[in-house]
C-alpha cells in the first residue's frame, strides 16, 4: 500500500524543520536532502518515481523552503546532528540517504559517523573538501546576499549550476531553480554558506562502509568529474557515475539519466 503525501514540521535544536513524507508503508526509508538555495521540491519527480518501493522523507534545510532559520554560522556538525535528531523525532531508525551538493556533503558525514543509521549513501554533485577558491565562492554568495538580496544571486546561481544549453533554452528546470533561490531566507543561506566554507570530509571518507554511489554532472563546475572520481576511489566499493549533458543540478537537468543511475544503484543493494 502506498501512503499519501503528508507534510509536517518538527523543532530540532531551535530550528523548525519542514518535511514531507510519502511512499510505501513498511518499506525501507530514503531521506532526500537538497542543494543550497533549493528546497525539498527539487526531489518531486524522483520521490514520485520511488514511492512504490520506499518510504520517503524529504527535508528543507534551515531557512530553505518551509524550514525556519536561526542566525549562523552553521556547521556540518550541526546540520548532521539535527538530521539525526529529526530521524529520532520521526521514529526512523535507519534510512538510505540521497543528497545533492550540500545534501550529499552531509551524507558523507552521516555515513562516516553514524554507520548504523545509514543504509546506503548517494552523494550527488558533492565534493568532500573546500579548497580556497571554492570557499571564496561561498563568501561571494554571503556578500552578495547581504548587499543586494537573494534576487541578485538567482541568475549567477543558474549560470554556475546549469549548462549553457539549458540556460539558453531557459528550461523549466532553470526557472524552477531561479525561483527557489529567490525564495530562500538569507539568514539560512548565509548559515549554510559558512558551513560550506569549512567543508572537510576528505579524511573521513575511508570510514564510510555503507554502499555508496557518487554521481555528478559531466559539466559540473563546483564538483568536477575528476574530483568526484577521486572521492569515490577513497570509499571502499563506491561506484562513480557521470551524468551526461548536465551541470550541478543533475536531478533536474538530466532527470532520465539521474533516475536510471539511482534506480540501478538501489536495485543492486
Amino acid at each position: 500500500m502506498t501512503a499519501q503525501v503528508s507534510g509536517g514540521q518538527s523543532e530540532i535544536n531551535g530550528i523548525r524543520y519542514n518535511y514531507v513524507r510519502q511512499g510505501k508503508d513498511g518499506a525501507p526509508w530514503i531521506t532526500f536532502a537538497h542543494a543550497l538555495a533549493n528546497n525539498l521540491s527539487l526531489w518531486d519527480d524522483v520521490a514520485n518515481n520511488l514511492a512504490d518501493r520506499f518510504r520517503i522523507l524529504r527535508v528543507d534545510h534551515p531557512g530553505h523552503g518551509g524550514s525556519s532559520a536561526i542566525p549562523g554560522p552553521y556547521s556540518f556538525d550541526m546540520l548532521i546532528e539535527n538530521a539525526i535528531g529529526l530521524w529520532d523525532a520521526l521514529g526512523i531508525e535507519e534510512s538510505h540517504w540521497v543528497g545533492l551538493s550540500i545534501g550529499g556533503m552531509m551524507g558523507y558525514g552521516m555515513a562516516a559517523r553514524h554507520p548504523g543509521r545509514v543504509l546506503s549513501l548517494t552523494a550527488c554533485d558533492s565534493r568532500p573538501d573546500a579548497p580556497p577558491d571554492y570557499a571564496d565562492y561561498f563568501q561571494y554568495r554571503i556578500d552578495t546576499a547581504r548587499n543586494e538580496g537573494m534576487d541578485a544571486l538567482a541568475q549567477s546561481s543558474v549560470e554556475r549550476w546549469f549548462t549553457p544549453a539549458s540556460i539558453e533554452a531557459n528550461t523549466a528546470a532553470v526557472e524552477k531553480v531561479r525561483a527557489m533561490v529567490r525564495a530562500t531566507d538569507p539568514v539560512g543561506h548565509e548559515g549554510c554558506c559558512e558551513a560550506l566554507k569549512l567543508l572537510s570530509f576528505g579524511p573521513e571518507l575511508a570510514a564510510i562502509k555503507a554502499p555508496t554511489l557518487i554521481l555528478g554532472g559531466e559539466l559540473d563546475k563546483g564538483a568536477p568529474v575528476d574530483v568526484l572520481a577521486e572521492t569515490a576511489a577513497k570509499i571502499a566499493g563506491a561506484k562513480h557515475v557521470v551524468i551526461p549533458g548536465a551541470g550541478h543540478i543533475t536531478a533536474l537537468e538530466n532527470p532520465e539519466a539521474f533516475q536510471a543511475a539511482l534506480d540501478t544503484f538501489l536495485a543492486g543493494l
